[in-house]
């Protein structure tokens, strides 16, 4: 009899602590991007209904290998039920086939739709926690129809996240009836970015769209604008941060940026249903670290919201620790429905693993060295 009550208590999922994964780039050239999604981590829920939540941060140093490694390490020795990570697009790509394979949900907080399209017996085991390219990059091309922009040099790194921003955006500018006149592309450690910038003034365009994501972001803007460009600039959400401002200074002024609510937050309608879990997610942050969170840790953040809802429906279908929990919890996230995020609502399922529409998307500009809505 006592061995039998022992054993039913081992079992129970109350019993039994549901083990999260955190892969963050919190040093090395994508830092900007995971300093912040690491400092989320003690904001994540600590319970989703009566279950207890811990979490196991690891720093792959924006490093696809070390990225690889560090889920290798969290599937393997930790035995986690799911991974929140890694930062960079890069990396992503090179470990989500590792958390396949183990049958690990993985919640990626990235930029490219790389990560989750075509669809597959891979990337169904993939969540991405961002807005995807397609939804960003139509956003621009239409505010660039209303600006009045006829032809744009296109700009990003080489590497994933360049290479999908390059094939939906010259998509959108073909839909648009703007002309490509000249692409760039860049390693993301590089110091120089003159020679490409002087082919982009060669070619005259109205304006220069600007894919990369954190630091990497800055460079080819302040080069152009030093080589004497002054057309319109656009920038994705991967330049929606604080280290931009402060990076590109006055040189990035009256650029158009494609972000979330969190960088307009007072100047939003209190009707929009995520202002209130931003602002709450906000108000934390910068009450523990003195400073206000740029929209990547956002993405951390969200991931654990959408934990938080689907762990008690994967509960009922087995003990966390187990292949019944984990696949079960990939099922539930598929049904996410109208959760509320601190960037937009999450719809998910079986065919989209983003979930954002149109109103995960704020277009806004540099003022005076700040964020302004874009009127």
């Amino acid at each position: 009899m006592v061995s039998m009550i022992f054993g039913a208590l081992y079992l129970s999922p109350a019993y039994a602590q549901v083990k999260v994964g955190v892969v963050t780039s919190s040093s090395g050239p994508v830092a900007l991007v995971g300093i912040p999604q690491k400092n989320t981590v003690p904001f994540l829920p600590a319970k989703a209904g009566d279950q207890t939540i811990e979490y196991i941060a690891l720093d792959d140093g924006s490093d696809p290998s070390a990225a690889v490694s560090a889920f290798r390490k969290l599937i393997n020795e930790e035995k986690v039920d799911a991974i929140i990570g890694p930062s960079g697009t890069a990396s992503a790509v090179a470990a989500l086939g590792f958390a396949a394979e183990a049958g690990v949900p993985m919640l990626a907080p990235v930029g490219s739709t790389a990560v989750i399209l075509p669809m597959d017996d891979k990337k169904k085991w993939v969540f991405k926690t961002t807005q995807n390219d397609e939804i960003v990059s139509t956003a621009l091309a239409k505010q660039m129809v209303k600006d009045g922009v006829k032809t744009v040099a296109f700009v990003s790194p080489t590497d994933p996240y360049g290479d999908n921003w390059l094939k939906v955006f010259s998509a959108d500018a073909q839909k648009a009836g703007i002309k490509l006149v000249d692409t760039e592309r860049f390693q993301r450690q590089d110091t120089s970015f003159t020679a490409q910038g002087l082919k982009i003034i060669s070619a005259k365009p109205d304006a220069v769209m600007i894919a990369a994501p954190g630091s990497s972001a800055v460079m080819p803007q302040t080069t152009l604008y030093d080589l004497g460009y002054r057309g319109k600039y656009y920038q994705s959400h991967g330049a929606a941060l604080s280290g931009y401002l402060q990076l590109g200074g006055k040189k990035v002024e009256g650029t158009t940026v494609a972000g979330s609510i969190m960088l307009v937050l007072d100047q939003a309608q209190d009707s929009n249903p995520s202002k209130q879990v931003a602002a709450a997610y906000m108000d934390a942050y910068q009450k523990k670290y003195g400073v206000k969170p740029a929209t990547f840790g956002a993405n951390v953040y969200d991931a654990g919201l959408l934990l938080e809802q689907a762990i008690p429906v994967a509960l009922k279908a087995g003990a966390p620790g187990t292949p019944a929990f984990r696949s079960a919890l990939r099922d539930a996230l598929e049904q996410v429905k109208e959760l509320p995020g601190a960037q937009g609502i999450y719809n998910l399922s079986p065919t989209d693993h983003s979930g954002f529409d149109e109103r995960g998307i704020e277009l806004v500009t540099v003022k005076n060295g700040q964020w302004a809505p874009l009127k």
